[in-house]
């Protein structure tokens, strides 16, 4: 049996028991211990169970065996490490231990038994009668026959190879919260109680810079052993009393050097505090204790003054048992090397927060008065390297249009949010300037290759080609939907009467691969009856590695069918995500974007086409006077409207080609007006002349209206205008 633990395993034992089992040859180190647990009465032992002959080092020996039915025949814990674990003859091998460890190692028990394979090295605590636990390495034997069941021998404790160990496993994540419980597991071999207290910087992960007493705030991030505390006393993610955090910091900090420091037994650590409450708060219980501070500490930027504490670890055990100098030594070795890890753990959770950041304020605001629009984004983990590049944003568009858009970047972390906060910011921007949606994707096309073509994206290391992208606009007044994809999946439309469909576009490959392709984005337009609603998503919502694709597409129409007109759209895209994607087994970055199409009601909206003669434009201010007048629109609106539509019937008139569409949209406090044509030409804003007879039309849109523009149409142009009403 491979005692290495796998490496979906999260238990701080399982991490430092794998880096045991690297350290100790297999087949060696497990029946020599058992041969020298034979010999234990044998062995000179000085004060502490030290083993003279070992220079030095603790490496106390003892052997525990079972019958078939894990009940203990005989034990051989004599040494002073093992003092207060009572292996008593036909009590059960479970009594030992901690109750929430009594599963895993029963089962590492009976599959010994029958599999008759040595298990190794597997770092475990066991239960003193004070109610403390103790560290111990321990390997499981088969005994020479299945009728002599098993031999359990205990290291308690090889502190150099449990320093070892714990060194090597602790760090291996980069959750702060992870590295402290792995560091304060560690730490038990050396006491009965261990506790590790970080500065708030540390959680926010802002820089710690100041070394003042002051500044220092102290939050408890791990506790061992996990059991019943006294009331008052500090837990896991208790805030320390600020006088706390003080005299913590300023015992381990001595001649403006951090340190480690011993507090020998209780009332000096009672005349430290000075304060009831403190010593209710710090102190575990009302037994005498010695403590041990180790600092975390960590060098200072270039021109720091000095080190920096990252917080504070506490040890404690009881008084008989009192701290060697070759035992601090060992601490402050493993501390030392432990800050680090929470250092980078520091710098990566501020690295995680700029990420979600961005990714967040990419998504969706509020929806109008004609779509209503819902967003879930859930990362695949609290990790910043596996924030992905998913993104959907949604934003008004002049003449009363929507964009929906939803795109996958390449990638994980900060490369793949740079250049996910730059597609969504140029999308944006190009929109917004009138490009339509093929337009677009052709220019975040180039955006992609020009990203991995630069120094700076060669350098990181990272590369945004194959990223995709999905654009929809929506037109209330016309209730249809024009859209253009870039390799993404389709967009899934259920319309009123219950029918949903997948909107399928001809297949195109992602950014940046058009250099390949040479083929244009194709542009597909489709109706969206008011009550409409369009699902754009991210592959991680669909993909399952047990099913196709097309059976996610499958699973998310008929979820979306069920989507009511009354129900809350927030609501249901929670729900929508929590069925196809449970929270316990995402596999990719999932993203949901639900739009619900109400439309602009017809009574707030008009539209003409009118031939393209002399005439037009006074028969455009005769139609648009009188709907004008319908909406009981003031004077001066009304005149600065009919002004705005004859100069832009007139610029389509002579410069664009029949057939002139005119159409008048209110929209609260504002009337949109728009002229399109057929025409390619692009209207521009200049200086006339005093004496030209032509280029004032447009200045005069300029200030009667509040902003105008250029909107490119399949067919031709658009050119709106906004006025207050």
């Amino acid at each position: 049996m491979d005692p290495t633990p796998s490496s979906s395993s999260s238990s701080p034992f399982d991490m430092v028991s794998g880096a045991l089992a690297n350290y100790i040859p297999r087949g060696g180190a497990a029946e020599d211990s058992g041969a020298a647990a034979a010999q234990g009465e044998n062995r000179a032992q000085g004060p502490e169970g030290e083993n003279r002959q070992g220079g030095g080092q603790e490496q106390i020996l003892g052997v525990v065996s079972l019958d078939p039915d894990l009940r203990i025949t005989s034990s051989n814990l004599a040494a002073a490490a093992f003092a207060g674990v009572r292996a008593a003859t036909g009590a059960a091998f479970a009594e030992l231990l901690p109750p929430g460890d009594v599963p895993t190692v029963t089962q590492r028990l009976r599959n010994v038994l029958e599999t008759r394979e040595a298990h190794v090295a597997r770092v475990q605590r066991l239960r003193r009668d004070d109610g403390t636990e103790l560290v111990v390495s321990m390997s499981i034997l088969p005994a020479a026959t299945p009728q002599g069941g098993l031999t359990v021998s205990l290291i308690a404790m090889a502190k150099r190879l449990h320093l070892y160990a714990s060194a090597a496993a602790i760090g291996t994540s980069l959750d702060i919260g992870e590295t402290a419980q792995s560091l304060a597991q560690s730490l038990l071999a050396w006491g009965d109680v261990a506790a590790v207290d970080l500065d708030f910087a540390v959680w926010t992960g802002e820089a710690v810079t100041e070394q003042t007493h002051e500044r220092i705030r102290l939050r408890r991030a791990a506790l061992v052993p996990d059991r019943a505390w006294p009331a008052g006393y500090l837990t896991c993610g208790d805030n320390l009393p600020l006088e706390a955090s003080r005299l913590l910091v300023g015992a381990v900090t001595r001649d403006d050097m951090p340190r480690a420091t011993v507090i020998p037994d209780r009332a000096a650590i009672e005349r430290v505090l000075g304060d009831p409450l403190l010593v209710r708060a710090l102190v575990p219980g009302s037994r005498p204790a010695t403590v041990a501070c180790v600092p975390l500490v960590v060098e200072g930027p270039e021109g720091a003054p000095g080190p920096i504490v990252l917080g504070v670890t506490e040890v404690w055990r009881r008084p008989e048992r009192p701290f060697r100098d070759s035992e601090l030594l060992d601490l402050q070795e493993l501390v030392a090397k432990t800050a680090r890890h929470v250092d980078l753990a520091r710098q990566h959770q501020r690295e995680h927060a700029q990420v979600l950041a961005l990714q967040r304020r990419l998504l969706p605001r509020a929806g109008s008065d004609t779509i209503e629009v819902a967003s879930v984004y859930l990362p695949t983990t609290p990790d910043s390297a596996g924030v992905g590049g998913d993104w959907v944003n949604s934003f008004p568009l002049p003449g009363d249009r929507t964009a929906l858009v939803v795109g996958d970047v390449v990638g994980h972390g900060l490369g793949a949010a740079a250049a996910m906060g730059q597609l969504s910011m140029e999308a944006r921007a190009l929109l917004s300037a009138g490009l339509g949606p093929g337009e677009v994707l052709e220019r975040l096309d180039e955006t992609v290759t020009l990203l991995d073509d630069t120094d700076a994206g060669l350098a990181a290391g990272y590369s945004a080609l194959g990223s995709t992208c999905c654009i929809a606009v929506y037109d209330p007044v016309d209730h249809r939907v024009v859209m253009s994809n870039a390799g993404h999946l389709p967009p899934v439309l259920v319309r009123p009467d219950g029918s949903a469909t997948a909107v399928t576009a001809q297949l195109h490959p992602g950014l940046g691969a058009e250099f390949a392709v040479r083929e244009p984005f194709d542009v597909q337009e489709f109706a969206a009856p008011p009550g409409s609603v369009l699902a754009l998503y991210t592959d991680g919502l669909v993909e399952d590695p047990e099913t196709s694709i097309d059976d996610g597409i499958s699973r998310l129409t008929d979820v979306v069918r069920q989507v009511h007109p009354w129900d809350d759209l927030q609501s249901t895209a929670r729900r929508v995500v929590a069925e196809l994607a449970p929270q316990g087994r995402l596999r990719d970055d999932v993203t949901l974007l639900l739009a619900r199409m109400t439309g602009r009601r017809g009574r707030d909206a008009a539209r003409w086409e009118l031939p393209a003669r002399e005439d037009a434009a006074a028969r455009a201010r005769a139609l648009v006077s009188s709907v004008l007048r319908r909406w009981h629109t003031g004077d001066q609106a009304r005149d600065s409207a009919l002004l705005v539509i004859s100069e832009l019937v007139t610029n389509a008139v002579l410069f664009g080609a029949e057939p002139v569409t005119v159409r008048l949209v209110r929209a609260g406090g504002r009337l949109t007006c728009e002229v399109a044509d057929t025409g390619n030409g692009r209207p521009r804003l200049r200086r006339a002349e005093l004496l030209d007879d032509h280029g004032r039309g447009l200045h005069v849109i300029h200030k009667l209206t509040t902003r105008w523009g250029v909107r490119w149409t399949s067919t031709g142009k658009a050119v709106w205008a906004e006025l207050e009403l």
